[in-house]
């Protein structure tokens, strides 16, 4: 299967840089018209292996790289949660600012981590990202005695179609993202204190890495290069 593109969709992600995963699907919809909300839930301060970069000075560089990534992306709402990278929990609080922007932005369908990989350790950030988004989306976002007070703000409830999971052991659908492929390239490489580390392979760019896990992906589905999903779909 491939995806049909939407009028809105949101992607709900980790850390700066995680976008990744859908980036070059975020890159094609825009280009033909779907509005895209980024929704980043922390701030990414302890990702580096350099400590004489402060946690916080960190923090305020990612920041920045992500406001360029969106913008090469082009998405104009992007909202960042602030959470410290690695503290990422399922409580209330997090679920509410989740159903928040759910119900502001009202997607048509959603992209985020997959809350569960068997063949491979997942980020702790991804799966609690991954499993507070499914929450957010059904039952809290959808019905108006949760998080009641959003309601009574004026957030009205809102029924996410769908969902798509990166990361999944067992995708069911494929984007083609052919057209699409150097513009992620540009937008990740705007996470520079990410993909281009003193310590990486010289003789591997971050580029040819991207393009090499998209035609991986591509593989699968007969197409050049493209990012694959787990897709849960939900009654509107």
């Amino acid at each position: 299967m491939t995806l049909e593109r939407p009028e809105r969709a949101m992607v709900v992600f980790a850390h700066p840089d995680d976008e990744i995963g859908c980036a070059g699907t975020v890159a094609l919809w825009t280009g033909q018209g779907t509005e895209v909300c980024l929704v980043l839930c922390t701030n990414g301060d302890k990702g580096t292996e350099d400590m004489e970069l402060p946690p916080q000075k960190l923090a305020e560089i990612r920041a920045e790289e992500q406001r360029n990534a969106a913008t090469s992306l082009g998405v104009k709402d992007l909202v960042m949660l602030g959470y410290p990278d690695g503290e990422l929990e399922d409580t209330r609080e997090f679920r509410g600012k989740l159903v928040r922007e759910i119900r502001r932005f009202r997607p048509q369908v959603i992209f985020t981590h997959a809350p569960v990989a068997v063949t491979r350790h997942n980020h702790r950030d991804h799966r609690m990202t991954g499993l507070v988004t499914m929450d957010a989306v059904y039952p809290y976002a959808r019905d108006p005695w949760h998080f009641v007070e959003l309601t009574r703000d004026g957030l009205a409830p809102h029924k996410v179609g769908a969902v798509y999971q990166w990361g999944s052991d067992t995708p069911t659908v494929f984007s083609d993202i052919g057209e699409s492929i150097d513009r992620k390239v540009e937008a990740m490489l705007c996470h520079r204190s990410q993909f281009l580390r003193p310590n990486r392979d010289p003789n591997r760019s971050p580029g040819d890495f991207m393009k090499e896990g998209a035609k991986r992906q591509g593989e699968r589905a007969g197409l050049q290069y493209a990012e694959s999903f787990y897709k849960l779909e939900f009654r509107t």
